[in-house]
């Protein structure tokens, strides 16, 4: 079943405001993250947190000069969970989710992503 994710700020949570990016724009707004989900994995329960994504210029790739490096587990923390079915078979998706956050800051550690490839990279290596 496809699954349309949406991570977005409680309307009650006020604390964190200004670190509401939304991650492919960077635009302020109270949605966080977009996920669309086609895998078997069980809906985000509360406790989930978003990754964050980072570039270390020390470890960026001169081929992908915007590409993240590196990730955290992130500061926003889902607390309650809503479940949409749609029940139509012409529905693109089968369920939208959404994920309430608040923002509770943790000091966790930056790990290294793998290193992005190129299709003639991965070619070259099959």
């Amino acid at each position: 079943m496809r699954k349309y994710i949406i991570f977005r700020a409680d309307w009650r949570e006020e604390e964190g405001a200004e670190n509401r990016l939304l991650a492919h724009t960077g635009a302020v707004t109270d949605i966080l993250a977009e996920h669309f989900d086609s895998s078997e994995q069980p809906i985000p329960q509360p406790g989930y947190r978003l990754r964050e994504y980072h570039r270390v210029e020390p470890f960026a790739s001169k081929q992908f000069q915007n590409a993240s490096t590196h990730s955290r587990v992130g500061d926003w923390e889902v607390v309650r969970v809503e479940e949409y079915s749609t029940n139509s078979a012409n529905a693109e998706f089968g369920a939208i989710i959404v994920c309430y956050c608040r923002y509770s800051p943790v000091s966790t550690p930056l790990e290294p992503l793998p290193q992005i490839q190129s299709t003639q990279q991965l070619q070259e290596t099959h």
